[in-house]
């Protein structure tokens, strides 16, 4: 048995549909109804001992997908992020800690824990450039100078041993499901923990018309109200956008008892900018994205995934295009 804890959530009913197709048995714990009929399902949170206690009792792993998503609106959003992020996933370890689990568990992380992606200066080699100053981004200076130089940098693909630099309230969380992940490896060693990061997830189920959604949905939700989208700074900033088939898909290698343990990037290989896919998105409306050179400080501006280490170790490769998945989006 397999427990999807927000598995009627847009990435985990993906992972949910794969796992039930594969013919696991599969549990699922959400605050809302799965409305499904082949899997069992628990409604409650996660954050509650006892719901918690329930969903964990005779599973065999753990695909945990709970959790708060997106950069919210202010900071006033740092307790519920906090509470839902890293008091469920603490909830949870413990609760699997208690009932001595000695399984697969793969944590849904987030590229968000890189901070800025990886940059190199012709004359200084790898660089961590500084937090973009508000000053710099009004003057429309997107892009980060070396900080040792202030010449112009190279953005290149980031691998998953790069240094950690969370930047916003959610990366923060995330990272800290990280560290909580990792003292559970250490305190129950015949578990096995997995950490998937995905980049900009995006496909059917996609949440709509929130503030907590991605930028692919946002844009979308404008096309379909006859609105340009409005794409922030140059939209020249780079991203990797994975297809949320291709992440469920990912879950499952990363479930299976064969598969190695490890942290992985989810993510197709490919960076384009976020111009790009608001191009790809209305490229059948006739409606043309708007560059505003708007801002948040919250933002980076490039990072974008090395997808070598889950090819080489978990076999995955993301296998839909992106033309196709953004048109089917759209």
């Amino acid at each position: 048995m397999i427990l999807v804890t927000g598995g009627a959530g847009f990435v985990g009913s993906h992972v949910v549909d794969r796992l039930v197709a594969d013919g696991e048995d599969v549990r699922i714990l959400d605050l809302r109804p799965a409305r499904r009929d082949d899997a069992e399902a628990i409604v409650g949170d996660v954050r509650d001992p006892e719901t918690a206690r329930r969903a964990v009792a005779g599973i065999d792993a753990v695909a945990h997908q709970a959790g708060m998503v997106g950069l919210g609106t202010d900071f006033d959003d740092v307790v519920n992020f906090t509470s839902h992020n890293d008091l469920g996933t603490a909830l949870l370890l413990r609760e699997l800690a208690r009932a001595r689990f000695t399984g697969r568990l793969v944590l849904a992380s987030s590229m968000v824990v890189y901070g800025e992606g990886r940059y190199r200066c012709a004359a200084h080699g790898l660089v961590r450039p500084a937090p973009r100053a508000a000053a710099d981004l009004a003057a429309g200076r997107f892009d980060p100078p070396c900080p040792r130089c202030a010449r112009p940098l190279a953005a290149e693909a980031i691998p998953e041993d790069a240094a950690l630099d969370p930047r916003s309230v959610y990366a923060a969380t995330k990272l800290h499901q990280e560290h909580l992940a990792a003292a559970f490896a250490r305190e129950r060693p015949d578990a096995t923990v997995t950490v998937l990061r995905y980049h900009n997830v995006y496909g059917p189920r996609m949440p709509r018309d929130t503030p907590y959604a991605g930028v692919a949905s946002i844009f979308r939700s404008a096309l379909a109200a006859g609105r340009a989208p409005r794409v922030f700074e140059d939209g020249r900033q780079r991203r990797d956008f994975v297809h949320v088939e291709d992440v469920a898909r990912a879950n499952a290698l990363a479930l299976d008892p064969g598969g190695p343990p490890g942290t992985y990037n989810v993510a197709s290989g490919t960076p384009r900018t976020v111009r790009d896919m608001a191009r790809a998105l209305a490229a059948r409306t006739g409606i043309e994205p708007i560059v505003t050179g708007e801002f948040r400080l919250g933002d980076v501006r490039h990072v974008f995934a090395s997808a070598a280490r889950a090819r080489h170790a978990l076999g995955f490769e993301a296998r839909v295009p992106f033309d196709a998945g953004m048109a089917a989006l759209a």
